[in-house]
């Protein structure tokens, strides 16, 4: 079934005080070395987000990702990235103004098939500040929150309705951002749609994910 939008994890024991007779050094004991002075703590190094190259066929899009902030998400979309699912799928749900969908269904219009759907990441991504707004890229699901697999989203512009909105609505999981290429999403979000096999937004001619390719660490 087509993934929409809005319809697609010691017990503390107590000091023992010694006797004063022990606490003490014998002065005929040599004195003991001064300890020697501990190094400085290393500052850590930050992690390095994962990178993934969209190669469609309007051009590349690289998005970052935030594992960090939704590790079971990112953990999920890089499986399906190495798996080389997205090769061959297609952009195939566009809407001017809101955001595009793809990575699940073939030219055919038929469904892959996927791995189980993940955990619905989104109460820790949306109060670490990732949301829908422009230039995110989330997870596209069904009206159970917990559906994803493996379609996803680009938003085109700012989308606060598909953030948690109280106790009425889950929201949906973003997980990384557009880094380069946005121009891509831009001129893929404006391509002329038609209402096919049941379903609205569809691209007239196919605009494609030729293939999504994990990049190097920078």
């Amino acid at each position: 079934m087509t993934r929409f939008l809005s319809c697609t994890f010691a017990l503390a024991l107590p000091a023992l005080a010694l006797p004063a007779a022990w606490a003490q050094v014998p002065a005929s004991q040599p004195a003991q070395a001064p300890a020697p002075e501990s190094a400085p703590a290393a500052t850590p190094t930050p992690s390095v987000k994962p990178r993934v190259q969209l190669l469609t066929s309007y051009g590349p899009i690289v998005v970052e990702l935030e594992p960090e902030l939704a590790p079971k998400t990112v953990e999920n979309f890089l499986r399906y990235v190495k798996e080389g699912h997205y090769k061959g799928t297609i952009f195939h749900r566009v809407i001017d103004g809101f955001m595009i969908q793809g990575g699940g269904m073939l030219e055919n219009l038929e469904e892959k098939p996927t791995h189980e759907p993940i955990l619905n990441e989104v109460p820790q991504t949306f109060k670490a500040g990732l949301k829908n707004s422009r230039g995110t890229i989330a997870m596209a699901r069904q009206d159970n929150p917990q559906s994803a697999t493996a379609q996803f989203y680009i938003n085109v512009a700012d989308n606060p309705s598909l953030d948690p909105q109280g106790m009425q609505s889950y929201g949906y999981c973003a997980f990384g951002h557009v880094i380069s290429g946005m121009e891509a999403v831009d001129k893929i979000s404006k391509v002329k749609t038609e209402w096919r096999r049941g379903q609205g937004d569809i691209p007239q001619f196919p605009v494609r994910i030729k293939d999504a390719i994990l990049l190097p660490p920078q």
